[in-house]
Formats: structure tokens, C-alpha cells, sequence
């Protein structure tokens, strides 16, 4: 804990130092903004004109903040968490993101505070290469035009729906409070090439499979392999049109966290939890795991449609896999919509309801399901400030007597506020 102190200490002394000393550039080349303006952005954008005239160091940030007030119920055979009205952990995020060459730039996403952990601690970074004059001027030119590399410990580009979720403090681009039932998010050491040309968009990546990284047990390792094509395209002035599909495969790894990486935690706080329960350890409260831990292959189709101030995102998720001590393969479906109405000047208002169902194979021969239902509203008072208010009601059906689950649900209001910059 010590040690991530001093690292936090040093990361805002150097925030202090470059300010001091007029660092103020804050758009970079080939950036997802943190801001309203990175709303409904995907990949980073690939940009043709660079901008570089020598290392530019952005630092940035989130702060978040929620207010709870849920109720929650099952069949009582297991008695849950007492839960009342009030706010939750507020969360915060320190990002650094350094130009360091033409075409070339580096991430760095450190968690200062978070449900899961007490002390800050690196999320994960990459470098991203966009242009190989480093090399030799004009180097592979050509292909570089349309092509982008991405090296490092971070988050996997699996899916589109891990573009629009919350991520720790970094709230801005989920126009809803919590992510979906069956969250895909994982980041593991490993590259990605993408080659994008004419809304057309391609993607291989490799991974060593493993969110720790250590060296011990080299015989348990593993490696995942990912890939995403898809196409999307500015139609015209009121339509964008997009539609990817996504794979995720491990053949057999020591522990796959593709659905419960997420150290940072869920927003509902407490739901479905049992009487000895706290916010730390059960930080995934109100989401599900399939548990698929050592085989896995995952597929996810995304279409997102934006006509004027009106869009619609898309999820289609099918997972199949086992456990080392599982004999078959087991299956979970996910299904989740979203319709967003954005208005006023720069679209600072939205409205949104979103439905989210997950069907799956539990290992001891449950057939779960599992609903949840959500409206939302939100107000971007700055680009960089955004409010937000939710209802959500959530619905858990199939499980065994003896489960907490058994006829369990939630509902009531969440609200939310995010500082992004």
C-alpha cells in the first residue's frame, strides 16, 4: 500500500509540474476525448494530418459519485443485506496520455479509488503506433495510412459494448449508471493491428490470457486470441451507421476473467448480497458471472444506429466454455438494446431506456435468467460535467431453493454525477 502511495504522490507531482510549466495542449492526435466529445467513439480515431512538435505529456482524470436508493428481495431462504439510502464510495481516476512521437503515444490509467481496492493501483497502459517514422522517414507509408498498433498491459478491444461502459471513475460516455448484466471487460498483455480504410475496420489481436501477470506455474499458461470486423461509416449529415462482430477465444488458460475482471466494481452496491456482505469483497453485486474459467469462446455483434439526435446500440453475446472440472461445455446468452434520445444545443440533454436479458447453463444445472430493465436522463452541464439519473428494476428467475438468487430482484433510482476532463 505504501508503495502505490508513493506512486500516486509522483504521478501528481508530475500533473503539478507540467502545469507549472504551461503544458496546457490538451487535444492529441489519434484521442478519444474524455469529454462529451467522445461520446458514440469506438476505437481512438485514426487521424491523417499529425500535429507533433515534441513530447506533449496531457494529464487528465475522472471523479464520480453516486446516490443509491435500491430495495432488494428474494425468496427468503437465504437472508440479504440490510440496504439502505445513501451515497456510494466516490471513485476517481488518474489518466496520463503522452505524445512521444510523431504517430506514437502512450496510455496510463491509474485507479485512485475504487470499490474493490483501498489503495490506488494501475488499471493498465499501451502504447499506440499510428506512424513508423521512428524507423526511417516514410516508413511503410503505405500501409501505416490505415493501420494502427496498440502493445500493453490493457484493456482487450473485445465487443463495443466495453466503449460505452463505466469504467471505474470514467462515466461519461454510459449514458446509464450501471453496465450490462453479463460485463465483458478484461485487460490482459497482448497486441492489437487494426487496418481501417473506408469505414471498413479489422482488427487481430494475441494475449497471454492471464489478468495477473507472474511467471510462476509456467505449465498453466495460456494465450487468447481476438478479432473484430466490422464497418462504419458517416452517411451522411444525420445518419452513422455501424456494425461489428467480435470473438474472444481461449483454449484452455488457468483462470479466464473475461467476466469478472472488473476489480473497480459494480454501481448497485449490495444487491442480492448476503447478511455478512461488504462493499469490498462483493464488489460485483448485480451482475453474473457464467464462470467459464479455463475454456472459453465468446462472440459479440454490435449494430449501433444514430439518425440526428436519435441512436440505437446493440448487443448480441453468445459464451460457451468450462471449467477444468467441468466434462461439457456450457452456454450463456446475452441480449441488450439501447434507445437514446439526445437534444437541446449540443445535444447536453438525453433520454434512454435500455433492456438487458441473460440466459445461461449454471454448472450445477440451474436454467437462469435474468432481466433488467432501465430509464435513464442526463444533463451535461459543461462538456466535461455530466449528471445523471436512473430507474433501474432487475429480475432473477430459474434458480434452485437454496440459492440467495431464488425469486430474488431490485429496483428503485440511482443518480450519478461525472467529472471528466
Amino acid at each position: 500500500m505504501k508503495t502505490q502511495l508513493k506512486i500516486t504522490v509522483l504521478l501528481l507531482s508530475l500533473s503539478v509540474f507540467f502545469t507549472s510549466f504551461g503544458q496546457s495542449k490538451r487535444d492529441l492526435d489519434n484521442y478519444r476525448q474524455p469529454d462529451q466529445r467522445g461520446i458514440n467513439v469506438f476505437e481512438a480515431p485514426k487521424d491523417s494530418i499529425s500535429t507533433f512538435d515534441g513530447i506533449n505529456v496531457r494529464i487528465g482524470g475522472q471523479s464520480t459519485l453516486q446516490f443509491q436508493a435500491l430495495d432488494h428481495e428474494n425468496s427468503g431462504a437465504v437472508a440479504l443485506k440490510e440496504i439502505g439510502y445513501n451515497f456510494n464510495l466516490a471513485t476517481a481516476n488518474l489518466d496520463l496520455d503522452v505524445a512521444l512521437a510523431k504517430g506514437v503515444r502512450m496510455h496510463l490509467r491509474t485507479y485512485l479509488s475504487s470499490r474493490h481496492h483501498p489503495e490506488p493501483y494501475v488499471k493498465g497502459g499501451y502504447i499506440q503506433i499510428d506512424n513508423l517514422d521512428f524507423v526511417s522517414e516514410g516508413f511503410m507509408s503505405g500501409f501505416m495510412k490505415y493501420a494502427t498498433l496498440k502493445v500493453g498491459h490493457m484493456e482487450n478491444n473485445y465487443g463495443d459494448a466495453h466503449f460505452r461502459r463505466s469504467d471505474n471513475a470514467q462515466a461519461l460516455y454510459n449514458p446509464f449508471v450501471g453496465n450490462l448484466i453479463m460485463d465483458a471487460f478484461t485487460t490482459e498483455v497482448g497486441a492489437e493491428l487494426y487496418y481501417r480504410r473506408n469505414g471498413f475496420i479489422g482488427m487481430v489481436g494475441f494475449t497471454n490470457g492471464k489478468l495477473n501477470q507472474a511467471v510462476s506455474n509456467p505449465d498453466t499458461g495460456g494465450a487468447s486470441f481476438l478479432a473484430k470486423l466490422g464497418y462504419d461509416k458517416q452517411l451522411n449529415d444525420d445518419l452513422r451507421f455501424r456494425l461489428t462482430g467480435s470473438l474472444y477465444n481461449t483454449g484452455a488458460v488457468q483462470t479466464s476473467y473475461l467476466y469478472s475482471a472488473d476489480r473497480a466494481g459494480s454501481r448497485y452496491y449490495l444487491v442480492l448480497e448476503n447478511e455478512d456482505a461488504n462493499p469490498t469483497n462483493q464488489f460485483r453485486s448485480g451482475r453474473y458471472n457464467p464462470n467459464l474459467r479455463n475454456k472459453i469462446t465468446a462472440v459479440m455483434i454490435n449494430p449501433f444506429v444514430k439518425y440526428r439526435g436519435l441512436e440505437f446500440f446493440g448487443t448480441f453475446e453468445n459464451a460457451t466454455g468450462r471449467a477444468n472440472n467441468e466434462l461439457e461445455d456450457r452456454t450463456a446468452t446475452q441480449l441488450a438494446g439501447e434507445l437514446i434520445y439526445r437534444f437541446g444545443q449540443n445535444e447536453k440533454f438525453y433520454v434512454g431506456t435500455r433492456y438487458n436479458k441473460v440466459d445461461s447453463e449454471e454448472a450445477n444445472g440451474d436454467d437462469i435468467e435474468i432481466t433488467r430493465f432501465n430509464l435513464s436522463a442526463g444533463w451535461f452541464l459543461t462538456k466535461n460535467i455530466l449528471a445523471k439519473f436512473e430507474y433501474v428494476s432487475q429480475k432473477h428467475d430459474g434458480y434452485n431453493a437454496n440459492s440467495i438468487f431464488n425469486d430474488g430482484k431490485f429496483d428503485g433510482i440511482m443518480l450519478e454525477t461525472v467529472i471528466s476532463f
